[in-house]
């Protein structure tokens, strides 16, 4: 079983600068404003030959009851009690306070082994802020700059004497994965949408239990957590993402942090489920953010959230939104749209059903003798025009790669092929060899003239 630590202490202390500093990896978001951290965030953490989980927590703060803060300090205790040892950190350069002092008793009364890391201690400035520490008596303060890397090695020492002797028979992490189990590897998926479209509920409803901070008030969620989930014997490794709203309309550095790591998490995932408002749905911003996945190349869902305060829900109103979703997004024609609630669970199975059958569909190849049989069949019915008085030749067409379905066309005057017959092309592959929704790529190359060089002698 992996050796668990929790960082925990007031807001903008550093907790989530550690955090990336342990994970090697610039996973949370980072920024001057307190409070940034909300949700509670695991990563596999490494210092030296240790190797253990950590798990970055939102910063101790009162609030009333209900609010969105004691919700918050609801994450962190959660986050304590699954932990083998805390790291309880301190501004070393603002000294102590009285909410440290507090949030020290709490860290005690957890009863698990805490190290007590006074940060921002580079340079001068840090040492008496580190000396003061000695007065919370939670033994003496490592003094540690998570930002610039310092103090590292006595915080491995310290470390070390906590974690268990790793066991001799470990098994090998890097031995190759055979296709079997490769096959089994969760299928990574991000949702996305605009703000307060549901998506953190949604994700709460999967796993069964609050994980995830959800409020009325948009912008709840800033960080790109992953959680893990198992559903019907399919392991899944799902990325709550912040809401994405337009361009123009953002303007704090937070929010621009919030959506460059909802765009990385929708490049790291293989399906992305993008979730609307069923009251407000095919919006503009709708639209740009399916424009995205198509254009990174990802499976696309589209979830449609708050079906149940619609008024109309029978066959009608599906088959409306079957309509909207093929004249709206014609460059994912037959994408699958799922009508949901998160808050009641309604249409969660057919939601999952949909992510495993889009990341089927995202893999598929199609044999080369069917490829070969379509392409001659979609020339005869509609051959390529003449461009400038000259035809066009399609010679022949290859599958190069999957994820998604990519093609390479040879022909001979590649930039003479018009888009339109592309999209033909396109839309034909799609609804020959069952490709509906996934982003297909065809690519146009010139296929080399062998009479070339003699052409150049003769000039």
């Amino acid at each position: 079983m992996s050796f668990t630590i929790a960082i925990i202490g007031r807001p903008n202390v550093g907790k989530s600068t550690l955090f990336n500093r342990l994970v090697g990896q610039k996973l949370a978001l980072v920024d001057d404003l307190p409070g940034v951290t909300r949700d509670r965030r695991e990563g596999e953490g490494k210092l030296g030959d240790l190797a253990f989980i950590v798990i970055d927590t939102a910063g101790l703060d009162e609030g009333a009851r209900g609010s969105l803060t004691a919700r918050m300090q609801e994450q962190t205790e959660t986050a304590i009690a699954q932990a083998d040892a805390l790291m309880f950190v301190i501004d070393a350069r603002a000294g102590l306070t009285p909410n440290d002092r507090a949030f020290a008793d709490f860290a005690r009364r957890a009863d698990k082994p805490v190290l007590l890391l006074a940060n921002k201690s580079e340079g001068k400035h840090g040492d008496a802020g580190a000396m003061e520490a000695f007065a919370l008596g939670l033994g003496d303060p490592i003094q540690v700059s998570a930002e610039h890397g310092e103090g590292m090695g006595e915080l491995y020492d310290a470390l070390s004497k906590l974690m268990p002797e790793p066991a001799e028979e470990a098994v090998e992490d890097d031995a190759p994965q055979s296709e079997e189990e490769a096959a089994k590897r969760p299928i990574r998926v991000a949702i996305v949408g605009r703000p307060n479209a549901g998506k953190s509920t949604l994700i709460n409803h999967l796993l069964g239990e609050e994980r995830l901070l959800t409020s009325p008030e948009a912008g709840t969620t800033r960080d790109s957590i992953a959680v893990e989930i198992a559903w019907k014997g399919r392991d899944f490794r799902v990325f709550d993402t912040a809401g994405l709203r337009r361009r123009s309309r953002i303007e704090e550095k937070l929010e621009k942090l919030s959506v460059a790591d909802a765009l990385r998490a929708v490049r790291f995932a293989e399906v992305v489920v993008l979730m609307m408002d069923a009251q407000n749905r095919f919006e503009e911003q709708d639209l740009r953010i399916a424009d995205l996945i198509e254009r990174e190349g990802r499976a696309i869902v589209i979830a449609v959230n708050k079906w149940d305060l619609m008024e109309s829900k029978g066959g009608g109103a599906i088959s409306a939104l079957r309509r909207d979703a093929d004249h709206w997004l014609p460059q994912v024609k037959g994408v699958p749209i799922v009508a949901v609630s998160g808050l009641m669970g309604e249409g969660i199975d057919r939601l999952m059903a949909a992510i495993q059958d889009a990341y089927a569909i995202w893999n598929r190849r199609v044999p080369t003798s069917a490829l070969n049989r379509w392409f001659e069949q979609a020339i005869q019915a509609n051959p390529p025009p003449a461009v400038s008085g000259r035809r066009l030749k399609l010679n022949y067409i290859t599958q190069t790669k999957a994820r998604p379905p990519s093609f390479v066309l040879f022909c001979s005057r590649a930039d003479a092929v018009p888009q339109a017959y592309l999209r033909y092309l396109t839309n034909s592959l799609r609804d020959t060899f069952e490709l509906p929704g996934t982003p297909v790529r065809i690519t146009l190359r010139e296929k080399a003239n062998p009479f070339a060089h003699k052409r150049k002698r003769l000039s």
